[in-house]
């Protein structure tokens, strides 16, 4: 049956709005017969602010475009390097609320960095992942009539500089990093798959009923 496919589309470097205005577009158009779609991309070089972001947060932005969206949670970066994963749930048909959704995203991403021998955490109040005092993976979700979009963000390889213009999330203190550090060969497309794995395992779908696309 449609509603227990999931399609994941791997969507490579995207425009930030263009691809926030076709989540919105999605979660408002489906049904209780659309399938579930997780999409993989990167983005260009672009700060975001969620709906509980500071001002005082955005400490020099500089060139880089900032744009306020609706997810939950506070300023981030995204940028050429950084894996992200939009996850577009429906959570009735899963039986799933949002803290537990949370949390399976979270536990994916610790699985998958134990594959590269990375020990990560969850913190409490805190979501995201990470690696000792360095976050690593950032989450924000948007729930409309029970289903999810905007999703998680890891860092493979990228340019961590623009994160010192902001304070990452509102965390004071925290520094983030990045897979590379700990894998240094390490490339974004050989991460996809490891995470596609893992977050079929924690969300519960059967691996005959994914398919993939490369484009929406």
């Amino acid at each position: 049956m449609p509603n227990d496919t999931l399609i994941f589309r791997d969507l490579g470097l995207c425009d930030y709005e263009d691809t926030y205005q076709a989540m919105q577009r999605f979660t408002l158009n489906r049904d209780t017969h659309t399938p579930d779609e997780i999409w993989l991309l990167e983005h260009p070089g672009i700060f975001t602010t969620g709906l509980s972001t500071d001002t005082l947060d955005l400490v020099n932005t500089g060139d880089i475009p900032v744009v306020a969206i609706d997810r939950g949670g506070q300023v981030t970066y995204h940028g050429p390097g950084q894996l992200i994963a939009y996850v577009l749930i429906d959570l009735p048909r899963h039986k799933l609320g949002v803290r537990e959704l949370v949390t399976k995203i979270e536990q994916t991403t610790i699985n998958l960095l134990m594959d590269y021998g990375v020990e990560a955490q969850r913190r409490d109040n805190a979501p995201g992942v990470y690696v000792a005092n360095n976050k690593i993976a950032s989450l924000g979700l948007r729930i409309k009539k029970g289903r999810s979009y905007h999703g998680l963000s890891i860092n493979i390889n990228m340019d961590l500089q623009p994160f010192n213009r902001i304070v990452p999330c509102g965390l004071q203190g925290i520094t983030m990093t990045q897979l590379s550090y700990f894998s240094p060969n390490i490339q974004l497309n050989a991460v996809k798959p490891q995470l596609i794995k893992h977050l079929i395992q924690q969300l519960g779908y059967n691996p005959q009923t994914v398919t993939h696309r490369t484009n929406l």
